[in-house]
């Protein structure tokens, strides 16, 4: 679909949600100002805490209130009651002295009621928007809706647009991603259906939708403006998602000719350096040897149970349970030098430092983007790795492959070869992975451009809104 642009008297509004971040824009016809979300900083978390009063905190106060709240606190689980059963069958007393036909027997869940935990930490709840299994989760015996635990953050972004233009905010651009995570068919429909609803609870009601790398591209277009006929790929690679666009466009108009995205993001990547690098100093690979029932039994220690908590940090406090710790006590104890391991490992799991540590992977990955090697340094747990980029680029080789593929795909999409292909805009934090360039340069020699890699889609929902482009226009 073909179209022009239409300027408009009020400013142009824009938001991108995104799954670990979220930054906003707006724009007056003539420049394009990014919101200070996060002062001083354009980017915040897309995180809310939720506490045991129902009080919500948002973006990095959110982060640091979940840490705070969970550091040393031991973790007792105990079994939610569902309701009682009957166990007699008749009338009269029973054989034991009990009450016969009144009988009853407490019927329990699964152990999972953390009496003694302070709040909820919700981040990268827009993964699952597009659930069509469930849209509601209990926190503190309440029910919310998945809609209810984004409104929140959206709030909070309303509030700060409307303090830095000095008016009041109901209406604006919204970013999506191309495909949402999951595998249901449906789920697009049914999570833009939900972000919708939350954008309006959050007091933006008047709404259209653009989705990510077509932004990304306006904004670009808007920045270095072009008056030959051209067809554009756009790559943004960010936290949550990878998403591509094809776009042709010339002097006054432009048409998207393909869209496509995978749910492949700088988290993964994340979680992969912590599985390869951080687990084995953990104590991933040790034996386990100890007494059981007079025998000395002699085994691998069951390092597969913590893993996924390990790698998923909102929930890594869970970690501090006797059913954990008792064995991680028990190994580090050993007089080899295995113990350390684990004693680092008690440690993370004693002062909930998962967080730390990701954000320790985050920076080692962007000193790696500029540098040939790279310490990850994470204090905490007295951890100091030294990595070559040719060993990082090894650990996430599957992760480039589907990335070769997801342009494969693009471009199969639009009916055009690498060589139709005249720019190529790469945008999005994982853009900047030194191996994602080198795939790009390779195909598309000569004409890959480096584009706002965390505010780009942002400044391109605020074009959008401002020039009134059509969701139909855009999708």
């Amino acid at each position: 679909m073909r179209f022009t642009t239409q300027q408009t008297s009020r400013l142009g509004i824009g938001i991108d949600f995104g799954t670990s971040n979220s930054a906003a824009a707006v724009f007056d016809g003539e420049k394009i100002t990014l919101i200070k979300l996060a002062a001083p900083d354009s980017v915040m978390p897309s995180a809310n805490y939720i506490d045991r009063a129902f009080q919500s905190s948002i973006g990095q106060l959110a982060i640091e209130d979940y840490i705070s709240g969970n550091r040393g606190r031991k973790v007792e689980l105990s079994r939610e009651i569902l309701g009682e059963a009957r166990s007699g069958a008749g009338g009269g007393e029973s054989a034991m002295g009990g009450a016969g036909e009144g009988d009853t027997a407490n019927v329990y869940g699964q152990a999972f009621d953390d009496s003694t935990l302070p709040g909820r930490l919700f981040r990268g709840t827009k993964r699952l928007l597009g659930n069509t299994t469930t849209d509601r989760t209990v926190v503190f015996e309440k029910t919310f809706r998945l809609v209810a635990l984004v409104v929140p953050i959206l709030v909070g972004i309303r509030k700060t647009i409307e303090n830095t233009i000095g008016d009041k905010v109901k209406y604006a651009c919204l970013g999506h991603p191309v495909n949402f995570e999951g595998i249901e068919s449906g789920r697009n429909s049914i999570a833009l259906e939900r972000l919708g609803e939350a954008y309006g609870h959050a007091g933006i009601s008047e709404q259209s939708f653009c989705p990510e790398p077509t932004a990304a591209t306006i904004s670009f277009l808007h920045n270095y403006p072009q008056s030959d006929d051209e067809l554009v790929l756009t790559v943004d690679f960010g936290g949550g998602t990878l998403d591509f666009s094809v776009l042709r466009h010339d002097s006054s108009t432009f048409e998207v000719q393909a869209t496509h995205g995978i749910a492949l993001g700088g988290d993964r990547i994340d979680q992969t350096i912590f599985r390869e690098l951080v687990f084995p100093l953990l104590g991933r690979g040790e034996r386990w040897s100890r007494m059981i029932d007079g025998s000395q039994v002699d085994t691998l220690f069951p390092f597969g149970e913590f893993e996924e908590m390990l790698i998923n940090w909102p929930i890594s406090y869970m970690l501090n349970q006797n059913k954990y710790t008792t064995a991680v006590m028990q190994r580090m104890s050993e007089s080899d030098p295995g113990a350390e391991k684990f004693r680092r490992l008690y440690d993370l799991i004693q002062q909930n430092y998962s967080y730390q540590v990701f954000e320790a992977i985050k920076e080692f990955k962007a000193q790696l983007s500029v540098e040939e090697s790279a310490l990850l340094d994470i204090p905490e747990i007295d951890i100091q790795v030294v990595v070559e980029r040719w060993e990082f680029e090894t650990m996430i080789s599957d992760l480039l492959f589907e990335f070769e593929q997801g342009i494969t795909e693009v471009l199969k999409k639009a009916n055009c070869r690498p060589d139709d292909i005249d720019l190529v805009l790469r945008t999005g934090g994982s853009s900047l992975i030194p191996a994602v360039k080198e795939i790009l340069d390779n195909q598309f020699r000569g004409k890959v451009v480096e584009h706002d890699p965390f505010t780009s889609v942002a400044a391109g929902l605020a074009i959008a809104n401002y020039y009134q482009y059509a969701q139909s226009d855009l999708c």
